[in-house]
């Protein structure tokens, strides 16, 4: 059995799949999941389990080398911008919330939350650990 780092066994194998450029998303309760993407849903009411705690999970084992977010997240949700900003030095792009709607269809799964805050979704592009 593992000892740390992510637990579920859907993500710890994906992520295990995982190659240099592919995407995964986290999303909130609200994104809709593009036919064919694979959802790991880990909502299990409002608000749980949040935006925040499963980026911190994922970001612990997981090396990404790009991130983007929907640019109306600077504004309508300035508390999650800043968290995120401060969680990555990697580059940051900003699109559209629709535009990343439009990507996350290349994502190899996207991880569902529970968070019901404004544009909490991410996408972030597998970097290399050598």
């Amino acid at each position: 059995m593992k000892k740390q780092g992510i637990l579920n066994r859907e993500l710890a194998g994906i992520f295990a799949r995982i190659g240099h450029t592919d995407h995964i998303m986290i999303a909130d309760c609200g994104l809709p999941i593009p036919d064919g993407v694979m959802c790991v849903d880990l909502a299990y009411k409002i608000g749980e389990p949040s935006f925040m705690a499963i980026l911190d999970a994922v970001v612990a084992d997981y090396k990404s080398e790009k991130v983007i977010i929907a640019t109306e997240m600077a504004l309508q949700n300035t508390p999650l911008y800043k968290a995120v900003h401060e969680t990555f030095d990697v580059p940051f792009e900003e699109v559209s919330h629709e535009q990343l709607k439009v990507l996350s269809a290349k994502a190899k799964v996207i991880i569902r939350t529970g968070e019901a805050t404004p544009y909490a979704n991410i996408l972030l592009q597998s970097g290399v650990i050598f």
